[in-house]
């Protein structure tokens, strides 16, 4: 493990990433401008060495979590957080370590109020003057707001009329709804985790594919034709209307799709094209019986011409027989 080196704020005579103090004590500019950055950063940002203790933290940590920066500095992180997170945290730092990042680990430190407060930790690694790793610059991101916007996202998934999942952009379905299942015929657990080619032929699977990348470039798309085979074994013909499911940072990182079961509108274009089929077959039958009513019409036309010409020969037979 590196050696620790006391960093406490920008006036310690340490070298923060490569950046050293002057002689007679005074911080260097690059130490300066970060604490600077770290003080007035919007979000929650401490510094802590890589067992855990709190070096420095920001005016937000303490809106964070309710209490005063003294009673937040000098701590371990574990006064904050469970146990277990504790681990969790310990195995970020050590990533800090090996990567010099970690990203998106998970903590939920309890506030001041006995609140526990959902977040997520982006960490970066503090050096000293010789480029080894003394700890960790980290900024919490506070989640509640987003678990509230997934938990009514998820609540309007799971209550949708119809067949809703989410997928990620690979095609593995992350979430379906309770319509899915009733749609194909499988458990949800039989459903989630699975890749979508497991359901779909692979000609379609590259159709969803491609639909996938529409998503990712245009952020919807519509009308995408799939023909997931259901526990039966029937194939049931379905149009799909996706859009992007994205993260805290705006990045599409899979599709929300939602399928509307076609067998009923097949049903009726298939009556529609046999109505059409039969009404044009009444209609040849029809073109058919008017040529020979015509055909009837023309010789009765004919023959009483014949007939008044008859007619006339007899007269004049008549008249010149008298």
């Amino acid at each position: 493990m590196a050696k620790k080196t006391p960093v406490k704020s920008a006036s310690t005579t340490v070298e923060r990433n490569g950046a050293s103090t002057n002689p007679n004590g005074a911080p260097a500019r690059e130490v300066l401008v970060a604490d600077i950055i770290i003080k007035n950063a919007p979000d929650p940002v401490f510094v802590s060495d890589l067992e855990g203790k709190i070096l420095q933290a920001n005016d937000a940590v303490s809106q964070l979590l309710g209490f005063r920066q003294d009673e937040v500095v000098e701590q371990s992180l574990s006064r904050f957080i469970s146990p277990e997170e504790t681990r969790e945290f310990t195995a970020a730092l050590r990533e800090v370590v090996e990567r010099g990042v970690t990203r998106n680990a998970v903590l939920n430190p309890r506030s001041a109020s006995g609140e526990v407060i959902p977040t997520t930790l982006n960490a970066s690694a503090l050096r000293d003057a010789d480029g080894n790793v003394i700890g960790a610059i980290g900024v919490l991101r506070d989640m509640r707001e987003l678990d509230k916007a997934r938990a009514y996202a998820e609540s309007l998934i799971k209550n949708a009329p119809d067949p809703v999942f989410v997928s990620d952009l690979e095609g593995k379905i992350l979430e379906a709804n309770d319509a899915v299942s009733e749609l194909l015929g499988f458990r949800r657990d039989e459903v989630v985790e699975q890749s979508l080619s497991r359901f779909i032929s692979e000609e379609e699977t590259r159709e969803f594919t491609a639909a996938l990348r529409e998503v990712v470039e245009r952020g919807v798309t519509r009308n995408a034709r799939l023909n997931p085979r259901a526990a039966t074994g029937e194939v049931i013909p379905t149009s799909l209307n996706a859009s992007a499911l994205r993260d805290a940072d705006g990045s599409v990182i899979g599709a929300i799709g939602v399928l509307r079961d076609m067998r009923e509108y097949e049903a009726v274009v298939r009556d529609l094209e046999q109505s059409k089929t039969e009404l044009q077959e009444k209609i040849l039958d029809l073109e058919k019986f008017e040529e020979v009513v015509v055909g009837r019409e023309l010789k009765m036309i004919a023959l009483e011409k014949e007939l008044e010409g008859l007619q006339d020969e007899v007269k004049t037979l008549r008249a010149d027989g008298a």
